[in-house]
């Protein structure tokens, strides 16, 4: 069974639970992290160390544009997380850019087209192909830049809640 890790910020919290719903309605194992931080960077990167350390195979984060929680995921080494805001963008970040992770923007777009969007999305599998090689330096660049991150780099800024991730 495919198990789905799923958070928002408060701008999305109400879409967030229609999806939840929408989700386990389909028979999907669903876990919340919603309650992980304070600020969309703290709930993103604990949603997608999640899915690093392999506790979820796919997960969706949720704030009012989508935007701050792909730019925060994408920190994560390994992971490619992608704001998608339609059916085709869903649909071909799998496919050609074995995207686990999916970002929406909850005042983007309604319940019934995020609906939409993840059917399309959770349907859909990397077919590696021409893509496979692309994937790979994506892969090589991210372990490039990120073998000789400090400690001191991920440290939260001065004056900031360093939330627990």
């Amino acid at each position: 069974m495919l198990s789905i890790a799923i958070a928002s910020d408060d701008a999305a919290r109400e879409l967030k639970d229609i999806l939840v719903q929408f989700l386990g309605n389909k028979g999907l194992e669903i876990k919340d992290y919603s309650d992980t931080g304070n600020l969309y960077p703290d709930i993103a990167v604990h949603l997608a160390q999640q899915i690093v350390n392999g506790a979820h195979q796919r997960g969706i984060l949720l704030c009012g544009t989508g935007i701050g929680m792909s730019i925060s995921a994408n920190k994560v080494p390994g992971i490619r997380a992608a704001l998608c805001h339609d059916n085709y963008s869903a649909e071909r970040a799998r496919k050609s850019n074995d995207a686990q992770i999916i970002t929406l923007g909850a005042r983007v777009i309604g319940p019934e087209l995020a609906k939409s969007i993840l059917t399309s999305w959770l349907a859909s599998e990397f077919e590696a192909g021409g893509s496979a090689a692309k994937v790979a330096r994506i892969e090589y660049y991210d372990h490039q830049f990120h073998q000789n991150a400090g400690e001191a780099k991920n440290a939260a800024p001065a004056g900031e809640a360093n939330e627990k991730t």
